[in-house]
């Protein structure tokens, strides 16, 4: 079976886990993908291509021109409208372009929300060129003070910020619209409250939820998630809400990673990854569960049924956490990959930079300096052995 994977740059997502779950699957993979240089090797039975895999007439030619489509799927965020209508154009399954086109689109999804009245958020969109001076003076707009200001279909908390008023929102966008150009911008309602995750895999008849974790964020004006804790099971009542506004969206074919928050029980949305959760939270996912979770993603896309009980294991606890550079420079020093286990508790730290690599200070989560994961049988453990790696460990930068 021919499996056609859209990427853009390499991810651990596809590279640790999809591509070794498709071997297994005994696939052949044809990556199609603007960065053909930077998928080269990538094992026997996998071909790259180069594709504008953001363009989808460019991927539906290519896959015409070449061999025979039994799957289409991507994990970027970027390309999953792409994917979507390559899928459909070929008969095959995969996600709603409309779902997908929702999700991508901030504007569109509380747009979306808030006409079938899953959830209403105050929110404006500012146009490509379009002056942010006339959300402030005198144009009627009554914008919400502390709002959030962040790109349309941005990534990564990349240029969202916290906003406290009229002069600040102005300045923020101009700021963002000299490093964006033609990048369409959304403000909107501060919605307070803990910041979880939601996990699910579906294959358009059924829904797994698959657990999701606690975000831990950086102070105020960004959002740098740097810790998140495994939890099993969201309250029902939470479950229920988030679950509905995806249903709202359209979302409930393959792997989707929600990120939402809640304040005196009330679940909001604050956006949708229609993909698996990434920063290596998918990795420890698949473990933590012991379930094969990289190939039941594929298999939902080639048209497979998922098993009415994935057979996931919820009793072990576990954490992630990212330590980040907090200003540019030079990393001077750090530590290298271990795998140990200490207490119970099983530990894999891997840097994200090399000793000697040069960086601005980008606050977000490219300012990343490794990931550790750590998965034992109670919070408490996990929690101490976390710490306890931290503080013995060193990361220098030298301005």
């Amino acid at each position: 079976m021919r499996l056609y994977l859209l990427a853009l740059n390499p991810t651990d997502s596809v590279t640790e886990g999809f591509l070794p779950a498709a071997a297994r699957l005994g696939l052949d993979v044809t990556v199609l993908t603007d960065q053909p240089a930077a998928h080269r090797d990538r094992g026997p039975g996998i071909e790259v291509l180069a594709c504008d895999v953001r363009d989808f007439r460019a991927v539906i030619t290519r896959i015409s021109t070449h061999h025979t489509p039994d799957g289409i799927f991507t994990n970027s965020d970027h390309l999953q409208i792409q994917a979507a209508l390559a899928a459909d154009y070929f008969g095959l399954p995969g996600k709603s372009w409309q779902a997908t086109l929702r999700a991508k689109n901030k504007a569109q999804m509380r747009r979306h929300l808030a006409v079938t009245g899953a959830d209403t958020v105050w929110s404006r969109e500012i146009g490509p060129g379009c002056d942010p001076a006339e959300l402030t003076e005198g144009g009627g707009v009554d914008v919400p003070y502390p709002c959030v200001l962040k790109p349309r279909e941005g990534v990564a908390s990349e240029d969202v910020v916290l906003v406290d008023g009229p002069e600040e929102l102005v300045l923020r966008c101009k700021e963002i619209q000299a490093r964006r150009p033609g990048a369409a911008l959304v403000v909107e309602e501060y919605l307070t409250g803990e910041l979880y995750t939601l996990e699910t895999l579906g294959d358009g008849r059924t829904r797994h939820v698959l657990g999701g974790f606690h975000t831990e964020v950086s102070p105020p004006p960004y959002f740098i998630e740097r810790a998140m804790t495994f939890v099993a099971s969201h309250p029902e009542p939470v479950l229920g809400q988030v679950l509905a506004q995806l249903d709202a969206l359209g979302v409930g074919f393959g792997v989707c990673h929600t990120e939402f928050v809640v304040h005196e029980g009330r679940a909001r949305i604050i956006e949708v990854n229609y993909r698996a959760v990434g920063d290596q939270c998918d990795l420890l996912l698949a473990r933590l569960l012991g379930i094969p979770l990289f190939e039941y993603i594929l298999r939902t896309h080639l048209g497979e049924p998922l098993p009415r009980d994935l057979g996931a294991r919820t009793e072990r606890s576990a954490r992630l956490a990212y330590p980040c550079a907090d200003r540019a420079g030079t990393l001077t020093a750090a530590p290298a990959a271990v795998d140990l286990v200490q207490d119970g508790v099983k530990l894999t730290y891997r840097p994200l930079r090399e000793v000697g690599e040069c960086h601005e200070l980008y606050r977000t989560n490219r300012d990343y300096l490794g990931v550790l994961r750590a998965m034992g049988p109670g919070q408490d453990a996990v929690e101490r052995v976390v710490a306890g790696f931290l503080a013995a460990q060193r990361w220098e930068i030298t301005p």
